[in-house]
């Protein structure tokens, strides 16, 4: 079994070790952060991931999950490095890579034997060569002579199902020109390997371009049936009966093909602009995915204008919303839609009453500055109380069964939008609501 050292503890980095460790490896996960080591450590998981907090727990008791601030003693016991750390978007659109840099430079100032080096963070294409160079000049000014090879590895984790999306990938991607790092890399992922899992080998940079062009293109499709609805409101046409058709379509499939007021995360929206820079840097302009840019941000505020427009008037009006975060199963409120449409709403003198069943806290410091305008509620009916209009911004399974005749008698206004179609317009105007979805009139 592999001995791994892992750079990172956040979202990409705390899976990745855990279900490493889980493959049966031994696994050493690092961080600057000594207060989140002290809580992993006692088993505090920092992030909010169903299943995560099981598999930390169970390895950690094993012996095979450990977790430390020493960087020096993590490569020292480990012959492959993943490099998990924060990529954020930078002032232009790019990744911001100083934290791959850091983390690069840092190999390269201690390994003093061959170590595979696997770039697990989303980096635009060509920076595997740059960690590269960035180890080697610190092996220069060492004066050393150490083999090392880098490897691309993308993840391809949905936030809410991480776990599962690692232990049971579609493919696993090796990008790397070093026979000797593929085969190294075959055994960290053996027990995929040994259930026929696809490997796709191929060079740092093709690897590190199928990362960003399937996120591109998934948010693309998403973008496509948000478009798609907002005609069918004009025409006529009912967008669920439009994507349950082209869903039943092999070439299209029906993933995806769900509308709703935009995509948000940490990764749709970083990745499409990342991917847009390099276009540009490369005089090779990716119309598509500059559009799907654009038209999300516009599909957020459309969405808020559509509340207003049915309302007719804002000021004075009192809305509750539940969901905040960008989608179910996590907390993670990153540009998620139901913040631009909070803003939007407040910015026209509503009052809003939110609740999320898992980002509350977060929503605590992202939306400091609507506080004045915000009452954060203990549970979906107590958004209700008193307010003129329901909006259901994430379709959070909770929310997928509410009792609607409790709805009517806890709302002024018998206004339901539902902005992620999770309800039959049918079963909630029988319970005297008027109920506005997306996609169709």
């Amino acid at each position: 079994m592999a001995k791994i050292a892992v750079i990172g503890t956040g979202y990409v980095g705390s899976v990745s070790g855990a279900c490493l460790a889980d493959f049966g490896h031994n696994v050493i996960c690092v961080d600057n952060n000594p207060e989140k080591i002290e809580s992993l450590k006692k088993g505090i998981i920092p992030i909010f991931e169903p299943g995560l907090d099981t598999v930390v727990e169970r390895n950690s008791r094993c012996g095979r999950l450990s977790f430390t601030g020493d960087l020096a003693f993590a490569l020292n016991e480990s012959n492959v490095v993943f490099i998990a750390v924060g990529t954020p978007p930078a002032d232009d659109g790019g990744a911001d890579l100083v934290y791959v840099e850091t983390a690069a430079r840092q190999i390269g100032a201690l390994i003093d034997k061959y170590t595979v080096v696997v770039d697990k963070s989303t980096v635009p294409i060509g920076t595997g060569k740059k960690v590269t160079l960035w180890i080697s000049e610190e092996l220069a000014k060492r004066g050393k002579q150490i083999e090392f090879d880098v490897v691309s590895n993308p993840e391809f984790l949905r936030e809410g199902s991480a776990v599962y999306d690692f232990t049971h990938p579609d493919r696993v991607v090796i990008g790397s020109g070093s026979k000797r790092a593929r085969e190294i890399m075959k055994d960290v992922y053996r027990s995929l390997y040994l259930n026929d899992t696809p490997y796709i080998e191929t060079n740092l940079e093709s690897a590190e371009m199928i990362k960003y062009a399937s996120n591109a293109f998934l948010a693309v499709k998403i973008t496509f049936i948000n478009e798609i609805a907002n005609l069918c409101e004009k025409t006529g046409a009912d967008v669920r009966d439009v994507a349950k058709a082209m869903g039943k379509d092999g070439r299209i499939g029906s993933k995806f093909l769900h509308p709703g007021p935009g995509y948000g995360g940490s990764c749709f929206p970083k990745d499409t602009r990342a991917l847009a820079k390099t276009g540009r840097d490369n005089n090779e302009i990716l119309n598509i995915v500059e559009t799907t840019i654009e038209t999300n941000e516009k599909q957020k505020i459309r969405a808020a204008k559509n509340i207003e427009n049915v309302m007719e008037k804002l000021d004075g009006k009192t809305l509750a919303m539940l969901g905040l975060a960008f989608k179910p199963n996590t907390d993670d409120m990153r540009e998620s839609p139901a913040i631009s449409i909070c803003e939007y709403l407040i910015s026209r003198g509503a009052k809003m009453r939110l609740y999320d069943p898992a980002a509350m806290k977060e929503a605590l410091w992202r939306l400091t500055s609507m506080k004045d305008s915000v009452y954060f509620a203990a549970d979906e009916y107590d958004a209700m109380k008193g307010a003129d209009a329901l909006i259901i911004a994430t379709e959070w399974n909770q929310f997928r069964n509410i009792d609607l005749i409790k709805v009517k008698q806890l709302i002024t206004s018998p206004m339901f939008f539902d902005l992620r179609n999770i309800y039959k317009p049918q079963e909630v105007t029988s319970a005297g609501l008027q109920y506005f979805g997306i996609g169709s009139k």
